[in-house]
């Protein structure tokens, strides 16, 4: 199960972070692979990539160190809180084909969440 759940938070992490650079430091690439970044200030978007970027490192490092390892259960469950404020934005915006990845992102933050913890 161990084994099961570093993969999962390596997925993650992965995941997040590639999602995150993107918002937080290439907004004009972001701009144009996403559609809802046009329609959101410039500032908010950087903020959810850094949060994105902060969730990527606390679901490895606490566990990986051994230091506070409480704290990766908690970013992987912050994460899952992101994907699902991310879900509502889609469906709000009716771009229904963008809920599968929000639904896989979900799944693995849940997962690490519910198996750290």
């Amino acid at each position: 199960m161990n084994i099961a759940l570093w993969i999962i938070q390596g997925l993650t992490a992965l995941g997040f972070i590639y999602s995150g650079w993107l918002k937080a430091f290439q907004y004009e690439k972001a701009k144009a692979s996403w559609g809802w970044v046009k329609d959101l200030p410039k500032g908010l978007v950087a903020f959810i990539g850094l949060a994105e970027l902060l969730g990527a490192i606390g679901v490895i490092l606490p566990e990986a160190l051994g230091i506070a390892p409480i704290l990766t259960p908690s970013a992987a469950a912050a994460l899952a809180a992101v994907v699902l404020l991310g879900a509502a934005l889609h469906l709000a915006r009716k771009e229904y084909r963008e809920l599968g990845v929000n639904l896989v992102f979900f799944l693995l933050a849940a997962l690490v969440a519910i198996g750290r913890f």
